[in-house]
């Protein structure tokens, strides 16, 4: 009874801890603790948060999917060794619940989403339920919010702190904007009538209503592969891409494009299958995230115009 009991209190407080986004904080003398981002891209957010004063590292290697990801054991000495845990939420972070449960102990948990609102899309587990679309960070003016819970989160957990994570917040945000105002120029020179995002899921939703396209529904819902794929489904694909007239379909880099190739051959779209949503690289071209959204636009805005 004593072990049901610890284990229903502690998922109960990680479940408090990701509702309230920062609490408890660590106490510390030093500002020496260690803080860690579940993913690079939220680490490189972070990063320009912290400054010089900390660093921020990820729990996810870099090109790892998320979606996919199978944790090991170093991920819990990870944890373990963090004083400071910064999550995307929205229940992006599916991997992350037995590892804290295994790491022990408090974490100060900032969850960057905390405070916006999600678009509902489809489970990839079961198509008929609907569940929260934690891809917000593809759209620059969500990610503003991000950093200001992250700068809030990191002067509660060191106070010492407050002015350098306030100024450096502040000359991120201003890059931010920069860079929402250069997407929305680029696409300006796609036509209107062209602006068709044609994905293996659907993580562009953020994207698309904040920079004017239209996703064309699940073209390819949930096919990582062609493996269990049926000539009806794929027959079904190619005859919505015929009718949308759009002219690409657009994968992400960690996605199989098999699936794609084969109904492209059919339709004579192209296929750009080196996109970042979801990670950034070791070095060009997604090194950091203002890279990887330049990136992004820059293949995707190429494709359609």
């Amino acid at each position: 009874m004593k072990k049901i009991f610890n284990t229903v209190f502690l998922t109960l407080t990680l479940a408090a801890l990701f509702l309230t986004g920062c609490r408890p904080a660590p106490q510390n003398n030093d500002n020496a603790f260690s803080v860690l981002a579940s993913t690079s891209f939220l680490a490189d957010i972070a990063q320009n948060v912290a400054g010089d004063r900390l660093t921020v590292t990820s729990l996810l290697p870099i090109g790892a999917d998320p979606h996919s990801y199978q944790a090991a054991p170093l991920d819990v000495s990870k944890i373990a060794n963090s004083d400071v845990l910064i999550v995307n939420g929205i229940g992006y972070e599916t991997f992350i619940d037995p590892l804290l449960e295994n790491a022990g102990g408090e974490h100060f948990i900032i969850t960057a989403s905390d405070g916006l609102q999600a678009n509902q899309m489809e489970s990839e587990d079961n198509p008929s339920e609907m569940v929260g679309d934690p891809h917000m960070w593809l759209d620059v003016s969500r990610t503003v919010k991000y950093v200001e819970n992250i700068r809030d989160g990191l002067m509660q957990a060191d106070p010492a702190g407050a002015d350098i994570y306030k100024s450096n917040a502040e000359a991120y945000i201003a890059q931010l904007e920069e860079l929402d105002a250069w997407i929305t120029e680029q696409v300006q020179s796609i036509p209107a009538e062209k602006r068709l995002l044609v994905t293996n899921h659907e993580s562009l939703g953020y994207f698309a209503q904040r920079y004017g396209f239209t996703v064309v529904g699940s073209i390819l819902p949930s096919f990582s592969s062609e493996a269990g794929v049926s000539a009806q489904e794929v027959a079904a694909a190619v005859n919505k891409i015929r009718a949308s007239g759009a002219s690409a379909i657009f994968l992400g880099e960690v996605e199989n494009a098999d699936l794609a190739e084969q109904i492209a051959a059919e339709t004579g779209v192209k296929v750009v299958n080196d996109l970042y949503f979801e990670s950034l690289t070791d070095g060009t071209p997604a090194p950091t995230y203002i890279d990887m959204m330049k990136y992004n636009v820059t293949q995707i805005v190429n494709a359609l115009k």
